[in-house]
């Protein structure tokens, strides 16, 4: 087991929480295609499963124009729960959110949230200075421009809050390759990283080989290709 320090996320310490991904905040994003952020949040929430973190929603005025939390988080992760607010724009400034989190008797919190500058950048502010440890998960969370991203980001390093990227979390929670569902955090890898799964095949194809010999066999071509 990898060594734990105050800089690293112990699985065994954290909580997720996905703040507003919502399909109305998400028409205002600029800062990444929409695609990929959906796809990130998506494997954030199958992380958080496979590595049975205990996971948060909130949403901000769902029924208005923010609109429903996006379907994958809870579609990846049944196991995510709902806190509901009534209006407060700071998920912390909701009572039930705040308790919800406190009965989990964790002190780490992964932060993703839509928009940046406010749904995730707000509740990381409060959180850090409520005592916890916290990670804003920056390509899981989307904003109206990439230079308020950058701001927000320079205005929470300073509170103490640690930005990290989704493939980041995964190996983080995952630890080692010598465990039984290393496959199942492999497959979210691919998940981010497309690239990867092509390392992955072309790996895979060469083990193969070892084992099996290869699938051409060029010792039986030879004779052909000298009679043509």
């Amino acid at each position: 087991m990898t060594h734990v320090n105050k800089w690293r996320i112990d699985p065994k310490d954290a909580v997720m929480l996905f703040i507003d991904h919502q399909s109305g905040l998400f028409q205002l994003v600029q800062d990444m295609d929409l695609p990929k952020l959906r796809a990130n949040v998506g494997a954030l929430a199958k992380l958080a499963k496979l590595a049975k973190l205990p996971t948060l929603t909130t949403a901000s005025v769902p029924d208005g124009p923010n609109g429903p939390l996006i379907p994958e988080i809870h579609q990846c992760n049944p196991d995510a729960v709902f806190i509901p607010r009534t209006g407060q724009i700071d998920a912390w400034d909701n009572p039930a959110w705040v308790e919800a989190i406190e009965k989990t008797r964790r002190k780490t919190l992964l932060i993703a949230g839509t928009l940046t500058s406010v749904c995730m950048a707000f509740p990381a502010l409060s959180a850090a200075a409520a005592g916890y440890k916290v990670f804003a998960v920056v390509d899981a969370s989307g904003n109206w421009s990439s230079m308020a991203t950058e701001i927000t980001l320079a205005r929470v390093v300073q509170a103490g809050v640690m930005p990290i990227d989704t493939f980041a979390v995964c190996g983080e929670l995952m630890s080692t390759w010598n465990r039984p569902d290393a496959m199942e955090f492999a497959a979210v890898m691919t998940t981010l990283l497309p690239h990867y799964q092509l390392l992955m095949e072309s790996y895979e194809k060469a083990q193969k080989v070892q084992r099996e010999g290869r699938e051409t066999k060029l010792d039986k071509l030879q004779p052909v290709l000298a009679t043509r």
